[in-house]
């Protein structure tokens, strides 16, 4: 039998993640479309509410591993964090044009680098940082401060990158002692409890059309979780980012010929800055593996 390495199906992994993208930015346009008519709490919370349909299955498992007390407090705390990142990025929405929304939200990795150096103690070498350096030029190129106000939801949006990248420290730390099936279920159900009083705090009946496009949002959201999934099991993290970008030139489309929203030329180019940062960022830690990974010299 041929072992198949999950670096031998490169194309399958750009593939797949190039279906992640499409995920995300269907899920995006419909957040986009719903727009204000409900709280961004409020629309967080049923979206995570209407997603548990897609954890039901994980149910039997998660019950067979019966997480301890420990487990459930530091996921309860992941919960939290990343409930934060999505109230954020709701809000944001609401207040952004979407090529922003997703220009900004490639921020999360640079600042998953910064806060596995900070607090994972990983090495954080001169040419990483300087990649980590240059994704923020890209953020002051689409902000451009000083040249046009900066409204809350830019803010929002650096928010939920630094929320997004805490959780995903978090699931880094976890996914060493949990498997995958108990990280994705308990994240979906701890978000769903931490945003239920806070939705209720603020309730506006739903209508039927409003419930019907966020269940479709849910859909789209696990979708893309699990394409991302079925991308890393196929290749190394280095072949498939690039391919993330696409996802940019999909949401500038969208929001240009569906919700009739200006194309912005520096938008774009610092959203290309800060994807070029990630992807270098990507593959030095593929080369550092790689180079980990090689047996000492005999003698």
């Amino acid at each position: 039998m041929v072992n198949i390495t999950p670096a031998s199906r490169p194309l399958a992994g750009i593939g797949w993640m190039i279906v992640t993208g499409l995920c995300f930015v269907a899920l995006t346009g419909l957040v986009k479309h719903l727009g204000d008519s409900l709280p961004a709490v409020q629309t967080a919370f049923l979206r995570y509410l209407l997603g548990l349909i897609f954890v039901l299955p994980m149910i039997g498992a998660l019950r067979r591993q019966r997480p301890g007390p420990t487990v459930l407090r530091f996921f309860g705390l992941r919960g939290v964090v990343h409930s934060l990142g999505v109230i954020l990025w709701f809000y944001a929405m609401t207040q952004i044009t979407i090529a922003e929304v997703t220009a900004m939200n490639y921020l999360t990795p640079v600042y998953v680098t910064l806060g596995a150096a900070l607090f994972l103690g990983e090495r954080l070498a001169i040419r990483r940082l300087l990649a980590v350096g240059f994704a923020f030029l890209g953020v002051l190129i689409i902000l451009r401060p000083g040249l046009r106000e900066i409204s809350p939801g830019h803010l929002a949006m650096i928010g939920t990158a630094i929320f997004f990248a805490g959780s995903y420290l978090m699931a880094k730390r976890a996914s060493a002692q949990s498997d995958a099936t108990m990280v994705v279920a308990l994240l979906s159900i701890t978000v769903t409890i931490c945003l239920a009083p806070l939705a209720i705090a603020v309730w506006v009946p739903p209508t039927p059309m409003q419930l019907f496009w966020l269940f479709w949002v849910a859909a789209f959201g696990t979708a893309g979780h699990f394409a991302m999934t079925l991308s890393f099991k196929a290749a190394p993290v280095a072949v498939t980012q690039p391919a993330t970008f696409l996802q940019l030139l999909w949401a500038v489309a969208l929001g240009a010929l569906v919700f009739d929203e200006h194309i912005d030329a520096y938008v774009l180019l610092g959203g290309s800055v800060i994807m070029a940062s990630v992807a270098f960022i990507t593959w030095r830690e593929a080369v550092l593996r790689r180079q980990n990974a090689r047996p000492p010299l005999p003698g």
